[in-house]
């Protein structure tokens, strides 16, 4: 069974920086592509980023150049490292794993593996 948890979400200023973890058990390394989502108040959740996934262009073009997938296979984790934070980065972020590797299925959210979520509010 595949379980995710994330955290280290919290309050940052504009250009700040902060590094999302999520700690992962059940999945099969190199054969479902993990990535993070994010869902902004008021607003649907939308795909960030994306490692191990067979298509797509790895980053959403918002984030592009800011934010960073990194994965410890050995310490079962996902990270997301984000730079240069901005107000509309304000989300609750959630940690992602694919039945299999295609991202197509995987941006489709239909059938992917879910943590709870972490906030990340970025104010001054």
């Amino acid at each position: 069974q595949v379980q995710l948890a994330e955290s280290g979400g919290g309050s940052v200023q504009p250009g700040g920086s902060l590094r999302l973890s999520c700690v992962f058990a059940g999945v099969t390394n190199g054969r479902q592509c993990m990535g993070w989502f994010r869902q902004p108040p008021e607003k649907e959740r939308e795909w960030v980023g994306n490692i191990d996934c067979e298509g797509g262009p790895g980053y959403a073009e918002s984030v592009r150049g800011r934010f960073t997938v990194v994965k410890d296979n050995g310490a079962n984790s996902l990270y997301l490292r984000m730079t240069n934070l901005k107000p509309e980065d304000t989300a609750m972020y959630y940690c992602a794993a694919g039945r299999g590797r295609s991202w197509d299925e995987f941006v489709r959210q239909e059938d992917n593996y879910w943590g709870r979520g972490t906030q990340v509010t970025v104010s001054s």
